[in-house]
């Protein structure tokens, strides 16, 4: 018995120490990094007339879904930060340097609006840094300080990384400074709403208030991403951290450095999700790609006689499984670069060729419009009128289409169509009028996914539609 349970300690122990053998040992890498890491505090003068309260939040991304609001949150804020009674507002950041003359990393809207930036060092030096220039698309700004031989990372090679590594963050959340946390890489090319240029980095790395433009290091002790959001409840690490990946960063770093910004490439469309429904109603077997909901007039798609209704399979041979992908493909192309488009129409596969453009400055908010008076209920179980002149301005509705006024129950209503809607075409029928809306509606097909484009708050979207009756 006394063999048995001596024979068993040993296994456990032999084991444990197999075990603890293939887990990393980081210390030899923050010993030689943690040097480059630095503490980013900034301050915003209080404008004269201001009267806002204690501390600032940041806004949420733009095309943030409303159940989404309130998990999805930056998180450079000091949580202790200044600014009571209209003074001063004080926020903490991390960052790292990037070259031995004093270029740094760090998040944009970590210095966002800044009229000081203090970059605290390892040895507890502290200089002002200047803001060399900066991209809210991609979140990234470049500063630089009057210094030389300095300790600065090693850039690696994010496409390199595969899901499942060990990564390491090294910041200052919560303002503590030189605090390393460590996990593993969850999933590659992200996207997330206000994000749409950058594929990010998701990992488990504990990443919280004021790790915000801190380094991702691999195993090799390379830079793969800057730290730049996370998904939570409560503002707090809940296990889902976002990085920037370092090829992204280092291609605004370069333009900042030759033009002072950066500029991204443009299609000039808006797309979405091809889904299990969509995908039927446009007669593919597998619901991958990017669906064509909008495309902008004079745009480098209309030249290239792209269509709504086209679905983007393809761009520059690379696949695109999600409209998320596509993106940071174009954003990442050169301006003026000739690329192609590999699209399905109508069930038919074809080839497009472009040049990119250049992105241009955000679109304006479409204004609320009131609607009319309603007009008796369809098949459908919604009423449309035709739009006034007002409307179609207000709305960004050049021509045709119908505004929707109510929305019983029924198949209308299953799909997501919501009074307020324009509804621009069914299936492959453009929608000029009531009239044509009615003729259309009449013969549609029973038990069959049929897509259905409308417009809501200016944003063009698909919709599938499956009548039962």
């Amino acid at each position: 018995m006394l063999k048995k349970f001596a024979w068993c300690v040993f296994i456990i122990v032999l084991f444990n120490q197999n075990v603890l053998a293939q887990l990393p040992d980081f210390t030899e890498m923050v010993k030689v990094n943690g040097v480059a890491v630095v503490n980013i505090s900034t301050t915003q003068k209080a404008k004269p007339e201001t009267t806002e309260g204690a501390q600032k939040e940041l806004p949420m991304p733009e095309g943030m879904p409303p159940e989404m609001e309130e998990l999805f949150k930056h998180f450079f804020n000091n949580p202790d930060g200044g600014g009571y009674g209209g003074g001063d507002t004080q926020s903490l950041g991390s960052g790292f340097i990037i070259s031995k003359d004093g270029y740094i990393l760090t998040n944009y809207h970590v210095v966002k609006d800044a009229d000081e930036i203090i970059v605290k060092f390892s040895d507890r030096r502290e200089l002002v840094a200047k803001l060399i220039g900066s991209d809210a698309r991609t979140d990234v700004a470049l500063l630089k300080v009057d210094a030389t031989d300095l300790p600065a990372v090693t850039i690696g090679n994010p496409s390199q990384l595969q899901v499942g590594e060990w990564v390491l963050a090294i910041g200052s959340p919560f303002g503590f400074e030189q605090s390393v946390t460590a996990g593993i890489v969850s999933a590659k090319g992200r996207s997330l709403p206000g994000g749409n240029y950058v594929p990010f980095i998701q990992t488990d790395v504990a990443i919280n208030p004021g790790n915000s433009g801190g380094p991702l290091f691999n195993l090799d002790g390379k830079v793969v991403g800057i730290n730049s959001q996370i998904y939570s409840r409560s503002g707090g690490f809940m296990g889902l951290s976002f990085a920037i990946p370092m090829d992204v960063v280092m291609n605004v770093v370069e333009q900042i450095k030759a033009t002072g910004k950066a500029a991204h490439g443009w299609l000039g469309v808006q797309i979405q999700d091809v889904t299990r429904e969509l995908a039927e109603s446009f007669g593919m077997k597998t619901p991958m790609g990017a669906l064509v909901s909008k495309i902008v007039p004079g745009s480098p798609a209309e030249k290239a006689e792209l269509q709504i209704g086209d679905i983007i399979t393809e761009f520059n041979g690379q696949p695109i499984e999600t409209s998320g992908d596509l993106p940071p493909m174009v954003g990442m192309t050169p301006i003026n670069d000739k690329a192609t488009l590999k699209i399905i129409r109508q069930g038919e596969e074809k080839t497009l060729s472009f040049k990119i453009g250049l992105l241009p400055e955000q679109e304006e908010k479409v204004a609320e419009v009131k609607t009319g008076k309603s007009k008796p209920a369809n098949r459908l179980g919604i009423d449309v009128i035709d739009l006034t002149a007002e409307q179609r301005e207000s709305l960004q509705v050049i021509k045709g289409g119908v505004l929707v006024q109510n929305v019983a129950n029924g198949a209308a209503k299953n799909a997501g169509i919501q009074p307020g809607d324009v509804i621009l075409r069914i299936h492959n029928d453009i929608i000029r009028n009531v009239a044509d809306f009615n003729k259309v509606a009449k013969n549609l097909p029973v038990g069959k996914s049929v897509a259905v484009l409308i417009q809501r708050r200016g944003s063009p979207a698909f919709l599938a539609l499956k009548l039962d009756k």
